[in-house]
């Protein structure tokens, strides 16, 4: 097996292990978290660049799930329709669509980073959730509230819905975002979630709602399209009760049997007092290769950003996918140069041939 080895799963299959790493754009300026045209063209180029699966942006399931106002969203049928030219575009350059479901929880109303990433306040805000009404720890924290049982069926019911409209819009692809202290992470990890509920507690308690959340979308979607979902593997917080490795392992065991097809596996994002090690190459892959103990497919994440680096990953059977974040920005056609590195075989699109011979 090596990096251009097909990937099939369930119903589809991707022509090679590349998948673009969901990366927020920021860049709904009608702040109404409608795809725009530079949603069809960023995406779009990473499919005719070769990638087997081109994942979406963190994509709101509700308007208050937005990290910010810019955020692309798909909490309303419009919202699908938007979508669909980039799915249709996607899947005539041969590649798989996927789209990343997401609610921010305590981490929403933000502004986006290259405007500071302050929280935003006033009209143009809106009052986060999380499973206690402890805020994210700005300098000037905004006011939190606790999601109350209708808040989280509420919740619930928005990722199995915006789940149908993917599907409907065209989408191969479904993941589900439960890192980087967004809201499902929240519940996850000790540090953040302090419940003495049925949500709340110990392990079982913590995972209930990202697991209802998956059987819920599980159940609403067809059987031949797969789910991903994305998790910390660690909350990079040693000095404290935390989520680790040996959670996340656990954790994907449970999730693979209620249906779900891929761990993404990231790490931290749960409090700014996180400890980060050297990002040097590679240095999340270790945690792809831990999780992947559950005997499920893993996608390793962090530092892949050369085509011979991306294959030692798959070649040595240390992750299933090559998710590649950063140097897909730096280069949309990453893994048509990474095909012509390792000498195999990938579709060019014929408007681009002149260039590859």
């Amino acid at each position: 097996m090596h990096l251009f080895t097909p990937f099939e799963c369930r119903d589809v299959t991707a022509r090679n292990r590349v998948m673009v790493s969901p990366m927020c754009q920021y860049s709904c300026e009608n702040e109404d978290g409608l795809a725009t045209d530079w949603h069809l063209v960023h995406l779009g180029s990473r499919a005719s660049g070769g990638a087997g699966i081109v994942m979406t942006e963190a994509t709101a399931v509700t308007p208050r799930g937005r990290i910010s106002p810019q955020d692309l969203g798909i909490w309303s049928d419009a919202h699908a329709e938007a979508l669909e030219p980039v799915t249709e575009f996607i899947a005539s350059q041969g590649a798989l669509s996927g789209i990343q479901l997401a609610h921010a929880g305590r981490k929403a109303s933000t502004f986006r980073p290259s405007a500071g990433g302050d929280p935003v306040r006033g009209e143009s805000g809106w009052t986060p959730v999380g499973p206690t009404e402890e805020p994210w720890p700005h300098d000037e924290p905004l006011a939190t509230e606790r999601l109350d049982s209708a808040g989280i069926d509420r919740v619930k019911r928005a990722f199995v819905d915006a789940a149908v409209r993917a599907v409907e819009a065209g989408f191969d692809v479904l993941e589900i975002h439960a890192a980087h202290g967004y809201l499902l992470h929240e519940f996850l990890s000790p540090v953040t979630n302090t419940r003495d509920d049925e949500y709340g507690g110990d392990f079982d308690g913590r995972a209930r709602l990202l697991e209802a959340v998956v059987s819920d979308v599980r159940a609403a979607i067809p059987e031949g399209t797969p789910i991903f979902v994305r998790i910390s593997a660690t909350d990079w917080l040693a000095d404290r009760r935390s989520w680790t490795v040996e959670s996340s392992v656990r954790l994907a065991a449970k999730l693979r049997t209620l249906g779900v097809d891929l761990i993404d596996v990231s790490a931290g994002g749960i409090h700014p007092d996180q400890q980060v090690p050297d990002t040097g190459a590679h240095y999340q892959v270790p945690y792809a290769e831990r999780v992947g103990e559950s005997e499920l497919p893993v996608g390793a994440v962090g530092g892949i950003t050369t085509p011979e680096g991306a294959d030692e990953v798959i070649r040595n059977g240390r992750a299933d996918l090559a998710v590649v974040g950063r140097e897909h920005l730096r280069d949309p056609y990453f893994a048509l140069r990474a095909a012509e590195a390792l000498d195999r075989d990938a579709p060019v699109p014929r408007q681009y041939t002149r260039g590859f011979q």
